[in-house]
């Protein structure tokens, strides 16, 4: 478990993909059943929404490359041959001097050129690649968090059927165990046959209940099996051996709204790369207004050309070469202004975003607030019932054996008795569901989601 904490505080601390950037091998499908940390573990290794996210990310790393590289220096070169047709080639205009220029020439180089000043957008290219990394990080760590929610969420999901099934089975039993009973009070003459019906007819009714139980099992075993990013062999049936190792327990944690909304504010990822968006834009806008502005460059190389006077192939005259260059586009058709207006409406646009996100968010965390309260409070008030449920069958079970009670108590007993677990272990499901659901809406770090 620490470990994998660890890794994960690791992977968000940084920003960067854990497993390599390669293609993924399919996950190997467990042998034994499996916790939460572990799950979590399959996930952000072969989750398809996380590998996308880390293409994503390595494709934001070389948009960075590319965008830095307008500020560094290139290393150009050049080689040219020519060939002219002999009525092509000039003659040299002095009488008795019989030189013209060759049909054949040559030439090569090497330059390397800086661009010194360009309105700003030197300085503006190196922030932007930075925000470009800054941002592909954030929404790394976006995907990561939203796939470890769906996970906490199919894990519960599972856990929770199969107590369902557990339950519906024990129902089962409890009715075939009432219809023995009955069956032999009937052989003694001690009940009427319509108690024997009765009996039947309740079990037959539970059977159904059991079925969509397990089948219910069966699906969220295969959701489970989708996000943790598993190769169904063709050999397996539907019913999946994927087995949780933890089990359902209720988390003991007092949310707090105010520190709550305060927090999500801070460390949410979606917000961080809304703002990356709209400094880029910012960025976006300095970068068009360049265009109003002169561009200065500086070379230096070395050039070798083959004789212009002499048809001397294997002859090459060079040296080296330095200087400056300035270009200043004096009038473009206004395309450096429109350049500009989009950039600032993109600009705009992205504080917009940026204004939604954060009360979309604080709507987010008041709804996981909510949920997460009333989850406590169902689960609070079920912590009794079983126990209760079930000492009300015993009493009616007693009673009917005395001769005191009815069928209709015990039957009575037994439906309340299932329908006690079943809310109970909803209501275990719904509190981790919530608490999930909150810890996301916080941003917390994945390691203090993992650990717990």
């Amino acid at each position: 478990m620490k470990a994998l904490g660890s890794m994960m505080a690791l992977l968000l601390a940084a920003g960067i993909p854990g497993p390599a950037c390669g293609a993924e091998p399919p996950a190997a499908w467990p042998q034994r059943p499996i916790t939460l940390a572990e799950a979590l573990d399959l996930a952000l290794s072969h989750n398809a929404e996380v590998r996308k996210a880390r293409q994503d990310l390595e494709a934001a790393t070389g948009l960075a490359i590319q965008t830095r590289a307008v500020a560094l220096p290139r290393l150009e070169a050049s080689a040219g041959y020519t060939v002219r047709e002999s009525g092509g080639v000039e003659q040299f205009p002095v009488p008795g001097l019989p030189l013209s220029f060759p049909n054949d020439q040559w030439s090569a180089g090497i330059r390397l050129v800086q661009t010194v000043y360009q309105g700003g957008s030197l300085t503006s290219a190196r922030r932007s690649a930075r925000l470009i990394e800054q941002q592909a990080r954030a929404a790394y760590q976006t995907a990561v968090a939203d796939t470890v929610l769906a996970v906490r969420t199919a894990y519960a999901d599972v856990l929770l059927a199969a107590e369902m099934v557990r339950v519906q089975e024990a129902s089962v039993r409890l009715l075939e165990e009432e219809l023995r009973q009955t069956r032999q009070r009937f052989e003694a003459g001690t009940v009427p046959r319509f108690n024997v019906l009765r009996a039947q007819v309740e079990l037959a009714n539970a059977r159904p209940r059991l079925i969509r139980a397990q089948n219910s099992l069966r699906i969220a075993r295969q959701q489970l099996a989708h996000l943790l990013g598993f190769d169904v062999p063709a050999e397996f049936s539907d019913d999946l051996p994927l087995e949780p190792a933890d089990r359902l327990e209720a988390p003991e944690m007092r949310p707090d709204l105010t520190a709550g909304l305060e927090q999500a504010l801070k460390q949410r990822p979606e917000l961080a790369v809304l703002r990356h968006a709209e400094s880029l834009q910012a960025e976006a806008v300095r970068q068009s207004r360049a265009g109003y502005k002169p561009a200065v460059e500086l070379f230096a190389g070395y050039d070798v050309h083959s004789p212009t006077f002499r048809d001397e192939l294997d002859r090459g005259i060079g040296g080296w070469l330095a200087g400056a260059q300035l270009r200043w586009s004096l009038f473009d058709g206004g395309a450096t202004h429109g350049r500009v207006l989009e950039a600032q409406a993109r600009r705009e646009r992205a504080r917009v975003e940026w204004e939604d996100m954060r009360r979309r968010i604080e709507l987010e965390v008041r709804t996981a607030y909510s949920r997460l309260t009333e989850a406590q409070e169902v689960l609070a008030s079920t912590a009794k019932v079983q126990e209760e449920a079930e000492e009300a069958l015993r009493l009616a079970q007693s009673r009917a054996a005395a001769g005191t009670g009815t069928q209709l108590d015990v039957l009575s007993a037994q439906t309340a008795l299932t329908e006690a677990r079943s809310i109970h272990a909803q209501a275990l499901r719904d509190c981790v569901v919530a608490r999930a659901r909150w810890e996301r809406a916080l941003g917390l770090p994945v390691i203090e989601e993992a650990s717990r």
